[in-house]
């Protein structure tokens, strides 16, 4: 593949350039044979591509068909990969350096780390056989806004966000090169956490409708008494504004209604300071992290048709929970090292599955849930089953899914749209990767569409049956290399048969229109 390479470079080098006069630079290519020469100025190496800017544009060299010759030309036995990855401080303070060190432990390197500036650390990897360093991983712990604007200026090569990336953010990416930051192979979801609504221990306030948070976050309810609480002040507590979670609520909450947090919020640094200042403040309502709620109490998300839904780390994982957040890792159309490589490919493993539950995130291993272990869902379906032909499509639905057990991974689709969200898009890849991993074999797999409850019921039906389709198509699509022959996919749906949350907000209706997978 190398001398293939090698061979296409020298082909366009030669019939784009012929005898051309080349730039002037730190670096001369020179081909084995030395009928093509290229100079230019490294931008790059990443142990087996030089990257040069050159006359005739940025070109991507494969290093084994060339020789390298000029002050810039970086050793190729003495090669030490260098990574630098900025954004959320949440992502960098604990998660990542724990999948660091087990990266290192697995590949048998010693990971040593030292600090390197302000909200920077430094991550040296060494081959104890060798006696000399292969890597080195600089984390820089800020906020997303921050890691975008690294990305974008060339400080960094990867991106530690709590929430999506924006569109001014992928136009401008698309502007300086970066490749296109909203498509499925741009992202990968590292781990889930959840925006969850926290008070201090006492308040007599036991849940919470998604109405109200919206109208509590937009600052129109500011008294305990509109949520059946006391006559007393509401004190909104709210990461400061840099922070990707409360971005989160602000581009996935707030902005589709038109609203905006509140000025008189009470701001925090982190989410431990804000769950310290709730946990502290009778008349506090908070916006925590699941992973960090203290000392508080985690208020359920009610409903006004009795539905209650309540953060859980299996709710967070199946997306059952309207308001998770997947915890991303942005990546340009840049090839990264080998050993960064390596590293991307380890946090989709098993062992790093259990590092991310051991510091407190809720990973993505997929799950087998039981019918027996789901109640409360079939519940809520009977509840809401109306008349003969609701009936009989309960009972169409209990028979089909009897024998069959649910995978914790569900597909999600973006407000108004077709289109998978970020999480989904990412799931897509993980399930594809299962099944090249043969994880599946002989087994059935039966992809199941829901929808909301708006609108006719044959209609809302035939919906979900196209979006179960399109989710088999994208996830056999992805799984290349998986041996299809052993594997049985099927699509089946129930439309709006079993609801996940009440349709009366968008909340609730993003939530029931998804693609289940359940298996034999």
């Amino acid at each position: 593949m190398r001398q293939t390479c090698a061979a296409i470079f020298a082909a366009l080098f030669v019939a784009a350039c012929g005898s051309a006069a080349a730039a002037e630079g730190d670096v001369t290519l020179r081909s084995r044979d030395g009928a093509v020469t290229l100079q230019g100025t490294l931008l790059g190496f990443d142990g087996e591509f030089y990257r040069v800017d050159t006359a005739y544009g940025e070109l991507t060299v494969d290093s084994s068909g060339v020789l390298c010759e000029g002050v810039g030309c970086p050793s190729l036995t003495d090669y030490v990969a260098e990574v630098t990855i900025s954004g959320s401080a949440t992502l960098g303070a604990v998660l990542m350096p724990a999948l660091m060190e087990s990266f290192a432990l697995k590949r048998g390197l010693v990971a040593t780390r030292s600090p390197a500036g302000d909200s920077t650390y430094l991550y040296t990897l060494t081959d104890p056989e060798a006696d000399r360093p292969v890597g080195r991983f600089t984390f820089r712990t800020v906020d997303t806004d921050e890691g975008f604007a690294d990305l974008l200026a060339g400080q960094a090569d990867a991106v530690m966000a709590l929430r999506e990336v924006r569109e001014a953010e992928v136009e401008a990416a698309r502007a300086v090169g970066l490749g296109i930051l909203d498509e499925a192979n741009r992202s990968r979801v590292l781990a889930l956490d959840a925006m969850v609504p926290v008070v201090a221990p006492g308040n007599p306030v036991s849940s919470i409708s998604l109405a109200d948070l919206s109208r509590v976050l937009g600052g129109s309810i500011n008294n305990w008494q509109a949520l059946g609480g006391p006559d007393a002040p509401l004190v909104l507590h709210l990461q400061d504004e840099g922070s990707g979670l409360t971005q989160g609520l602000v581009d996935r909450v707030l902005a589709p209604a038109g609203l905006t947090l509140p000025e008189d919020a009470t701001r925090h640094p982190d989410a431990t300071a804000l769950a310290d200042a709730v946990a502290a403040d009778p008349f506090g309502l908070g916006m925590a992290s699941f992973s960090e709620i203290g000392n508080t109490v985690p208020l359920p998300l009610a409903g006004a048709c009795g539905f209650t839904l309540a953060a859980t780390r299996r709710s967070v994982k199946t997306e059952d929970y309207p308001l998770t957040a997947p915890m991303f890792l942005y990546l340009p159309a840049r090839r990264l090292p080998a050993l960064a490589r390596e590293f991307l490919s380890f946090t989709r493993s098993d062992p790093a599955q259990i590092v991310i539950r051991r510091t407190g995130f809720v990973d993505q291993s997929p799950e087998e849930v039981p019918i027996d272990m789901q109640g409360d869902r079939f519940a809520n379906a009977i509840a809401v089953a109306s008349g003969p032909a609701g009936l009989r499509e309960l009972k169409r639905m209990v028979s089909a899914l009897r024998p069959l057990q649910r995978l914790t991974t569900s597909f999600r689709f973006e407000p108004g749209s077709a289109r998978l969200d970020a999480q989904s898009r990412s799931n897509v890849y993980q399930l594809a990767h299962a099944l090249e991993a043969g994880r599946y074999d002989a087994r059935r797999l039966l992809f199941v569409g829901f929808s909301d409850g708006e609108g006719p019921a044959a209609a809302n039906l035939e919906i979900a049956r196209a979006r179960a389709d399109a989710v088999r198509a994208a996830v056999l699509a992805a799984a290349e290399t998986a041996d299809i022959d052993r594997l049985s996919l099927g699509v089946e749906a129930f439309g709006e048969a079993m609801p996940m949350a009440c349709d009366d907000t968008a909340w609730g209706r993003e939530a029931n229109r998804r693609v289940e997978v359940w298996l034999r």
